[in-house]
C-alpha cells in the first residue's frame, strides 16, 4: 500500500523515483480503506530533507499511510521557504482546535541540545503537544532531541552534555530480541549517531522505561515507554547515506572542531564515498512500529484516548 502525499510536495517525486508507492489524496479518497494517520512534528531546520527521510521509511510498509506535516505554531523557520511551510504544514494549535486524532506521531530532533529544555523558545507549546498526545495519539515516536524531551517531560530524566560530539556509525546491541519493535533485527547492528548529549540507561530504566537497543560507546539508543505508548530513539536510523557527510563538511567549512565521523567512510577516509549499512534495520524498525499501531489502534479514530 502507498503513502498519501500532496502531488506537489517534493517528497512525492523523490519517493516515486525511488520506487516507493505514493498516492495523491484525491486517489486515496476513492479507496474503501481507512489509512493510518501518521503526523510528523518537524523541528529540524532542513524541513524538506527531514520530510523525505521519514516519508521514505513509513511509506515502505504494506499499509496505506496518510502523512500529515505539523509545525510549532509561533516558531518561524529560517531554512525552509515560507511558501513551502504555508502550503504543506499546519500549526499545532490549528490541529488541536479541530480535535482530530492520529494513529501515530513522530517528533523529530532539533539542533538545540546545548540549551536547557525550559530555555527553548517553544518549550511551553511542546509540553502542550506532549500532553495532547496522551489523548489524541495512539503511539508517539520521539527522535533524538525529541525523544530526550519526552523522557524529560514525562519522567524528569535529564540529558547530560558530552565532552565531545558522538559522531559516526556505532555498533549497538539488541537488548530485547522478543520485542515486537525489533522483529527481524540482528543481534548487533550499526546506527548513525550525531549529538552532543546523552541519556543514562540506569536513569531511564529507574523511571520505568525499557532499553531495546544500546551501545557500549554511545549509551542507550532505543527505549520503550509503555506508560505513555511511546518509543524514544536517540540516534538517527532515518539518515540518508550522505547526511553525516553533509554535517561533517558543514562543520569543517565553518571552522568548528569536529572529528571525521567514525566507522562511516571506508577506512575513515573522508575522500571516499560513505557506505550505508543501516538502511535495512531502519526500514525494519519503522515497519514494526507501523505494524504495532495497525494491530492495536481503534478502527474509529475517535476512540483513541478513550
Amino acid at each position: 500500500m502507498p503513502i498519501t502525499l500532496p502531488e506537489n510536495l517534493p517528497a512525492f517525486d523523490i519517493l516515486s523515483r525511488e520506487g516507493v508507492m505514493v498516492m495523491t489524496p484525491e486517489r486515496a479518497m476513492r479507496q474503501e480503506i481507512r489509512p493510518l494517520r501518521i503526523g510528523l512534528l518537524n523541528l529540524m531546520p532542513k524541513k524538506i530533507q527531514t520530510e523525505n527521510q521519514f516519508a521514505r521509511l513509513i511509506g515502505a510498509t504494506p499499509i496505506q499511510i496518510d502523512f500529515q506535516l505539523i509545525r510549532i505554531t509561533d516558531h518561524q523557520t529560517r531554512n525552509t521557504a515560507a511558501e513551502h511551510m504555508e502550503e504543506f504544514y499546519r500549526p499545532f494549535e490549528e490541529v488541536a482546535a479541530t480535535g482530530e486524532k492520529f494513529d501515530g506521531l513522530i517528533i523529530t530532533g532539533a539542533p538545540i541540545e546545548h540549551l536547557p529544555f525550559e530555555e527553548v523558545t517553544y518549550w511551553e507549546e511542546l509540553t502542550r503537544i506532549l500532553e495532547w498526545t496522551q489523548s489524541h495519539v495512539f503511539s508517539t515516536f520521539g527522535v533524538c532531541w525529541g525523544g530526550m524531551a519526552m523522557a524529560y517531560h514525562f519522567h524528569g530524566v535529564k540529558k547530560h552534555m558530552l565532552d565531545h560530539k558522538a559522531f559516526g556509525c556505532f555498533r549497538h546491541r539488541n537488548c530485547a530480541p522478543a520485542s515486537p519493535y525489533l522483529r527481524g533485527f540482528s543481534d548487533d547492528l550499526l546506527i548513525p549517531v550525531s549529538r552532543w548529549t546523552e541519556m543514562k540507561r540506569d536513569e531511564l530504566e529507574a523511571a520505568g522505561m525499557v532499553t531495546l537497543l544500546h551501545s557500549d560507546e554511545t549509551g542507550p539508543c532505543l527505549v520503550e515507554d509503555r506508560a505513555h505508548r511511546a518509543l524514544y530513539i536517540f540516534n538517527h536510523f532515518e539518515y540518508d547515506s550522505g547526511t553525516l557527510k553533509e554535517e561533517y563538511e558543514r562543520d569543517v567549512a565553518a571552522g568548528k572542531p569536529i572529528n571525521v565521523p567514525l566507522n562511516y567512510y571506508p577506512d575513515d577516509d573522508p575522500s571516499r564515498v560513505p557506505t550505508n549499512r543501516w538502511k535495512s534495520h531502519a526500514h525494519l524498525l519503522y515497519g514494526n512500529w507501523i505494524n504495532e499501531i495497525y494491530q492495536g489502534t481503534p478502527y474509529d479514530l475517535e476512540e483513541i484516548g478513550r
